[in-house]
């Protein structure tokens, strides 16, 4: 199955939302690179990014359920490859 390299970002300002988020991350794990996450308490949100290499429906079903969230957005962005 061919994969794809892509990095969803993820703004966070409802704290609400963190253990769904979480749970949604720890679920699609297999196919997570890696995981930063940046607090930033003068705005009261925080900005997370996670790399993933992952079939392009998988990728998308994530960032699609993260979006749905309250107080979350999403944005994810695809490396240019040869295989793309």
């Amino acid at each position: 199955m061919d994969t794809r390299i892509a990095l969803v970002g993820i703004v966070l300002n409802n704290r609400d939302s963190v253990d769904e988020l979480n749970h949604l991350l720890s679920q699609y794990g297999q196919y997570i690179i890696g995981r930063m996450g940046i607090p930033y308490k003068e705005k009261d949100l925080s900005i997370i990014s996670v790399a993933m290499d992952a079939p392009g429906d998988v990728i998308s079903a994530l960032s699609g359920k993260l979006g749905m969230l309250p107080g979350v957005s999403t944005k994810t962005i695809y490396a240019k490859t040869q295989n793309a």
